[in-house]
């Protein structure tokens, strides 16, 4: 046992749903005080504030834009007024990369490309997920159905996915050290959102995929903060996740089989994430409390897959998520067409497309 988590206090971005509201509803379940520091809260996520408003532990909701620094400064300002000292953080906060944002004049008249008319419209509808500027590969900045903008010099999914883990990272470690981290005290931790797509090629989504990679990268790179300074960085690395993440996406909806793919839970990734936290071996089975299973050894750097099981990833000649329950999506083959299909259209990725 490392930590527990009890009578400590932590900052998660992104907890306004899907896996980061599991965690911080986990971290509050097992008495940890939670920033909650997202754009919006989903209904259940109001609920969970709110109930968790006075007393101990405390739940405490901070607006934020985590593409802006300021605002990410603030988010720790806010954290340390209601908590004084911080033990965890969590830069959790993420976008997915949809292909599917075709003009509906196109979307009808195109029979190469197989849509659901009526699920785009509901799609392009913002109203689902509150997300107004998302980036995809195949969509460039400028053309009429890319969320960036041609002379913005940035990508949103880039910003959100791997730009904000960096700077909450830099914001964390300054934090920390600056209240004793590694003279004699309990041990920091900065846990990240990796995805099994750190591990894949996705033809489809090659700038998330990116992003994720790059999650891996920094996390590994930042291992010997563990060993010189006592704060532990580490991540999960989920598979298939019925979150909002892909609930509200028809794009990734598509390509799953309900038949022969399976569904990983946020509540089984946030397990893992709090055994990162309190524990320095994490067993195969999620929830697993009896040690009897195999087991993977904690510290910094450490990755861990969660699909229906949990496998650690390595940095030298990992076998990859493989089929395992949890890691498939079987008609990745339906969007890889329409990113060919995009690739047809005449002038592609001039700005006046």
């Amino acid at each position: 046992m490392t930590l527990s988590v009890k009578g400590r206090s932590a900052l998660v971005t992104g907890a306004g749903s899907g896996i980061n509201l599991s965690f911080a509803k986990l971290l509050l379940d097992n008495g940890c005080n939670v920033l909650i520091a997202d754009i919006g809260l989903r209904p259940e996520a109001q609920v969970l504030v709110d109930k968790h408003s006075a007393g101990a532990p405390r739940a405490v909701f901070q607006k934020t834009d985590v593409r802006d620094w300021k605002q990410l400064e603030r988010m720790f300002e806010v954290a340390e007024k209601e908590f004084g000292e911080l033990d965890i953080v969590c830069p959790g906060a993420g976008i997915y990369e949809p292909v599917c944002l075709f003009p509906f004049s196109n979307i009808e008249s195109r029979g190469t490309i197989s849509i659901n008319v009526a699920v785009a419209r509901l799609f392009a509808d913002k109203r689902l997920s509150g997300q107004q500027n998302w980036s995809n590969f195949w969509r460039p900045p400028g053309t009429p159905q890319s969320r960036d903008a041609q002379t913005g010099d940035r990508y949103a999914v880039i910003d959100i996915n791997f730009v904000h883990p960096i700077r909450t990272s830099q914001m964390a470690i300054a934090h920390f050290l600056r209240h004793g981290a590694g003279k004699g005290k309990a041990r920091k931790h900065i846990i990240h959102i990796s995805s099994i797509a750190g591990q894949n090629p996705a033809f489809a989504h090659p700038i998330y995929v990116a992003t994720k990679h790059g999650i891996n990268g920094l996390v590994r790179s930042l291992a010997q903060l563990d060993t010189k300074f006592g704060i532990r960085v580490t991540a999960v690395a989920p598979g298939v996740i019925k979150t909002p993440l892909w609930t509200d996406n028809p794009d990734k909806l598509k390509i799953i089989d309900e038949k022969s793919d399976e569904w990983v839970t946020p509540e089984e990734v946030s397990e893992v994430m709090l055994a990162l936290i309190q524990q320095d071996e994490v067993s195969e089975k999620i929830g697993d409390k009896s040690g009897q299973g195999r087991s993977f050894r904690v510290q910094g750097g450490s990755i861990l897959e969660v699909s229906k099981t949990v496998r650690e990833v390595t940095a030298f000649n990992d076998p990859g998520p493989g089929k395992r329950a949890g890691n498939t999506a079987s008609d990745t083959r339906v969007i890889d067409e329409e990113v060919v299909g995009i690739l047809s259209q005449r002038g592609w990725g001039m700005s006046k497309l």
